[in-house]
C-alpha cells in the first residue's frame, strides 16, 4: 500500500500522509492494552492470537473494492491492533530467557526484523504488483508467512517466568496495579528520555519510508535522467533500491550496535545510552548531506542514505536492553508498550502527514514546476534531521540518570524476602563476569550501588 502510493503522483501529499496514520493510530491505541494483559496472562498465547488476526485481516482486505474504500481503511486500521500484540510482549519473553551481552544480542537479532522486514516489504510488494499487474496482490504474500510464524510461536516458544533470567523467576509472588505501575514508570528518567528519543528515531524513519524514494525519483526528473509520472502508478525502481538499502542497513546496524555496546561496556556503565547519542548525533549529519548532494548526485544521496540509516539503526535494540536495565521483569510489558505508543504518536503517526503538508503548502505557488516539487519535498524532509539531534540529546540525558535508575530497580524487582544487599550481589554477580572484570572489582561496585541508594 506504501508502495502505491509513494509512486502515485495524483494523490497529494497530505492524503498519502493521512493513509499511514490510520494504520499507526490504531497500533497505539492497542498497545497499552496488550502491554497490561502481557504483565498478567501468558504471553504466547497472546503473542499468537494477534499474529493469526493481522495475517487473517490482511488477507481478507486485499479483495475489498475501490467502491469500500472507507472498509479498507478501518482494516488497516484492525491489522495495527493485530501488530501492537507481538510488538509489545515479544522482548519481554527475550528479556526473561537472557540476560547481559546475550540479551542485547538477542534483542538485536529481534529488532532486525523491523528494518529487514520494511525493506523486504518493498521489494516484495512491488514484485508481486509488477507480476500480477495488480497492487492487491501485495497483500497476499505476508499473511502466509504471518500464519506461519504464529504456528511454530504457539508449539515450540517457551513461557519463561518473569525474572527468569534476573535469577528471580521463582520469587516474584506479587504484582502491583496498573495505575502504580504507570506512576512508577512516569518517574523512571531513564525510561522517560530514552522513550523519548525512540520517538525521534520514529519519526525520522517513518518520513524517510514514505517520502524517500518519491524524493529521489523527482531528483532524477531533475536531471533529466527520468521523465515526469503522469501515471497513477510510476515505476518501482527507487522504491527497490530504497528498500535494499534498508535490508542491508538494518543488518549492519544492529550488528554494529551490539558490538560496540558490548566493547564499550568494558570501558563505562554508561555505554547503552553514550553509544545511541553519538550514533543519533553521527546520522543527523549524513542525512542533512541526502538533500545536499541528491541534486547532482543520486548514487551521493545513496551513499547518504546507507551511512545515515546504518547509524539510526544503531539504537533500536540497545533502546529495548536499556528499558530491561531500569524496568523490572512485572512491568516490562507495560513499559514496551508505552513506549511504542509514545514512539508512534510523537513520530511516524504524524511525521508522513506532517511532512507533505509542509510540502504542499511549498508547492502552492509553483505547481507545475518541476524543480520546485522537488525542492520543496527535500525543505520539508530537512526537519528530520533536527528531529534526529533533538533525540541524541535525550540519549545524553538519559545517561546522565542511567545508573541511578538501573540500581533503583535492583531493589524494586526483589520481592518480599529478598533483603537489598542480596538483590545488589546477585546484580553483580550477573553483571560484572561478562564485563570480564575481577571479583575485587565486583565487590566495589556492591559497595558504591549500597551507598547510593542509601543516599
Amino acid at each position: 500500500v506504501r508502495f502505491m502510493l509513494n509512486f502515485s503522483e495524483r494523490i497529494t501529499m497530505t492524503i498519502k500522509g493521512k493513509a499511514t496514520f490510520v494504520f499507526i493510530a490504531r497500533f497505539m491505541v492497542a498497545a497499552p492494552i496488550f502491554g497490561y494483559l502481557g504483565d498478567r496472562f501468558n504471553r504466547k498465547i497472546i503473542l499468537s492470537c494477534g499474529i493469526f488476526f493481522w495475517s487473517a485481516v490482511t488477507l481478507s482486505s486485499s479483495f475489498i473494492t475501490k467502491e469500500y474504500y472507507w472498509l479498507f481503511v478501518l482494516s488497516r486500521g484492525l491489522v495495527g491492533i493485530g501488530e501492537s500484540s507481538y510488538s509489545s510482549i515479544s522482548p519481554t519473553i527475550i528479556g526473561d530467557l537472557f540476560t547481559n551481552n546475550s540479551r542485547t544480542m538477542m534483542l538485536s537479532v529481534f529488532y532486525l526484523a523491523i528494518p529487514l522486514g520494511s525493506g523486504l516489504g518493498y521489494i516484495l510488494g512491488s514484485s508481486a504488483k509488477e507480476a500480477a499487474g495488480d497492487w492487491h496482490w501485495a497483500l497476499r504474500v505476508s499473511p502466509v508467512l504471518g500464519m506461519t510464524a504464529g504456528t511454530l510461536i504457539l508449539f515450540f516458544v517457551p513461557e519463561p517466568k518473569r525474572g527468569h533470567a534476573d535469577q528471580l523467576g521463582g520469587r516474584i509472588k506479587h504484582r502491583t496495579s496498573w495505575l502504580c505501575d504507570m506512576k512508577a514508570l512516569a518517574k523512571n528518567r531513564s525510561y522517560v528520555f530514552s522513550s523519548l528519543a525512540s520517538a525521534a528515531v520514529s519519526f525520522a524513519t517513518g518520513a524517510f519510508g514514505m517520502w524517500i524514494p518519491l524524493y529521489l525519483f523527482r531528483a532524477q526528473v531533475v536531471q533529466k535522467t527520468a521523465e515526469a509520472c503522469t501515471k497513477d502508478i510510476c515505476s518501482s525502481k527507487d522504491s527497490l533500491i530504497f528498500g535494499a538499502i534498508t535490508c542491508v542497513t538494518g543488518l549492519l546496524g544492529v550488528v554494529i550496535g551490539a558490538a560496540t555496546t558490548r566493547l564499550c561496556r568494558q570501558k563505562t556503565e554508561r555505554a547503552d545510552p553514550l553509544v545511541c547519542a553519538v550514533s543519533m548525533l553521527g546520522s543527523a549529519i549524513f542525512v542533512c548531506l541526502i538533500f545536499v548532494v541528491a541534486k547532482k548526485s543520486i548514487i551521493g544521496a545513496y551513499v547518504c542514505i546507507f551511512i545515515g540509516e546504518t547509524l539510526l539503526f544503531l539504537n533500536w535494540a540497545i533502546t529495548a536492553d536499556i528499558l530491561m536495565y531500569v524496568v523490572i521483569p512485572t512491568r516490562r510489558a507495560t513499559a514496551v508498550a508505552f513506549q511504542g505508543f509514545t514512539s508512534h504518536l510523537l513520530g511516524d503517526a504524524g511525521s508522513p502527514y506532517l511532512i507533505g503538508l509542509i510540502s504542499d503548502a511549498l508547492q502552492k505557488s509553483y505547481t507545475r514546476s518541476v524543480l520546485w516539487q522537488f525542492l520543496s519535498l527535500g525543505y520539508a524532509l530537512m526537519l528530520c534531521p533536527f528531529v534526529i539531534v533533538l533525540g541524541g540529546m535525550f540519549f545524553l540525558a538519559t545517561a546522565l540518570f542511567f545508573l541511578d535508575d538501573r540500581d533503583k530497580s535492583v531493589t524494586l524487582e526483589s520481592p518480599r524476602g529478598v533483603n537489598r544487599d542480596e538483590a545488589i550481589r546477585v546484580r553483580g554477580e550477573r553483571l560484572f563476569p561478562a564485563l570480564s572484570l575481577t571479583k575485587k572489582a565486583r565487590v566495589s561496585w556492591e559497595q558504591q550501588t549500597t551507598t547510593r541508594l542509601s543516599h
